[in-house]
C-alpha cells in the first residue's frame, strides 16, 4: 500500500510581537516588521504547533517546552487553552474527529454495490485521509500515556464504523443477523482494520519503506488483496450468529 507522505515541519514565528527586536538578525541587521496576528491566527498557530510538537514528543511533554518550540510564551498558550487537556482535546478534534467523513458511512450503506467494492473503496480513502505522520504518532503516543485520544477515537469507530463493517461482512456470508458481533467476528475485523493502520506504523514509527518491490504495489491492488483475504477468512465463521 502506498501512502502519501505528509511533511509536518512548519516554520514557526512569534505571534506575540509585531516586529522582531533590532540587532537580533544576521550581522546585527534589523529584522523586517511582522504583521500582528489576529486572535484566530494566534490560536491556529498554537494548535498547529501543538499538533507537530505532540507528534514528535508525545502527549506527556511539558506545556512550557511546547511554548518554547512554537515560539510563544507559556502564558500565551494558557490564555488560549486554560489547561493542557483543553489543548489535547482541540488536537483530537483537528487530527481525528475533524478528518472523519460522513461519505464513508454513506458508501458502506449504499445498496447495489458489492461488499468487496465497498470495503476496498472505503479503506483506500480512509488510509489516504488518516494515515498522516501526526495521526499515527499522536495515536500511538496517546496509547502509551493516558489513552484519552485513543479511547475517544475507538469510541467513534465503534459507534459509526465497525457495526457497518460487521453488517457488510455478514451480508457477504449470506447472513442477515443483527446480533452483537461474536468474538471471532470482532477479532477478524480488528485484523483487517489494524493491518491498514500498520501501514502507517511501518513508515511513521519504524521508519521502514512500505514496499521493497519495484515498481511499488498500487493502492487499489494492495487493498484489494487485504480485503479479499479478510472476506475469504470470514466464510469460516458461523454463517448465522445467534441473536442477542
Amino acid at each position: 500500500m502506498v501512502y502519501t507522505l505528509v511533511n509536518s515541519e512548519k516554520t514557526q514565528t512569534n505571534p506575540e510581537s509585531e516586529t522582531a527586536d533590532a540587532g537580533n538578525g544576521p550581522a546585527g541587521r534589523c529584522m523586517s516588521p511582522r504583521r500582528r496576528m489576529s486572535v484566530s491566527e494566534r490560536e491556529r498557530h498554537i494548535v498547529e504547533g501543538a499538533i507537530t510538537f505532540f507528534s514528535e514528543n508525545g502527549l506527556a511533554a511539558q506545556m512550557r517546552d511546547l511554548a518554547r518550540a512554537i515560539g510563544v510564551t507559556h502564558t500565551l498558550v494558557y490564555h488560549y487553552f486554560p489547561t493542557k487537556q483543553a489543548l489535547v482535546d482541540r488536537v483530537y478534534l483537528e487530527v481525528f474527529a475533524g478528518r472523519w467523513k460522513a461519505e464513508w458511512e454513506t458508501l458502506l450503506d449504499r445498496r447495489g454495490l458489492s461488499v468487496e467494492d465497498k470495503l476496498v473503496q472505503f479503506y483506500e480513502d480512509y488510509a489516504r485521509t488518516v494515515l498522516t505522520r501526526e495521526f499515527v504518532r499522536i495515536l500511538v503516543f496517546s496509547g502509551l500515556t493516558d489513552q484519552s485520544i485513543t479511547d475517544r477515537f475507538f469510541k467513534l469507530l465503534t459507534a459509526r464504523l465497525f457495526p457497518r463493517l460487521i453488517r457488510e461482512t455478514r451480508r457477504y456470508r449470506g447472513s442477515t443477523s443483527r446480533a452483537k458481533p461474536t468474538a471471532r467476528e470482532h477479532e477478524l475485523l480488528m485484523g483487517l482494520h489494524g493491518g491498514v493502520f500498520y501501514g502507517g506504523m511501518r513508515w511513521y514509527i519504524y521508519g521502514q519503506a512500505l514496499h521493497a518491490a519495484q515498481p511499488p504495489l498500487d493502492d487499489r491492488l494492495s487493498m484489494t488483496d487485504r480485503v479479499r483475504g479478510y472476506l475469504s477468512a470470514s466464510m469460516h465463521l458461523d454463517p448465522h450468529p445467534a441473536s442477542s
